[in-house]
């Protein structure tokens, strides 16, 4: 696992490559999809992000969470600023918060 920097940006350098994926699919116990994230402009972060948490962690629990939160870096602070601006560290935020944990499914191209 990484050791997160205070800058986004960095920690992005630090991450797995997303070559290859579509998207990132989140799922609740049942399997069943509540979040989708694409690989387009302007979400490659949070999906490399979500990538890294699911090849290092069983699922997206608060430890996970809070690991990615830290990955996530000045953005976490943003976030919690401003609540929807970030839906993807918002999940991550909800987890914390006591929400239920996610499943990460790579859906390659």
């Amino acid at each position: 696992m990484i050791q997160p920097t205070a800058s986004f940006k960095e920690n992005l350098q630090l991450l797995p490559s997303i070559d290859g994926l579509a998207r990132i699919e989140l799922t609740d116990s049942n399997g069943t999809i509540v979040a989708s994230i694409e690989n387009q402009a302007g979400k490659q972060g949070s999906l490399a992000v979500y990538k890294y948490l699911g090849q290092n962690f069983d699922a997206v629990d608060a430890i996970a969470a809070a690991h990615g939160l830290a990955v996530f870096a000045e953005h976490t602070a943003d976030a919690k600023k401003r609540p929807g601006a970030h839906p993807n560290i918002d999940l991550l935020l909800d987890v914390i918060g006591g929400g239920s944990s996610l499943g990460v499914r790579l859906v390659a191209i």
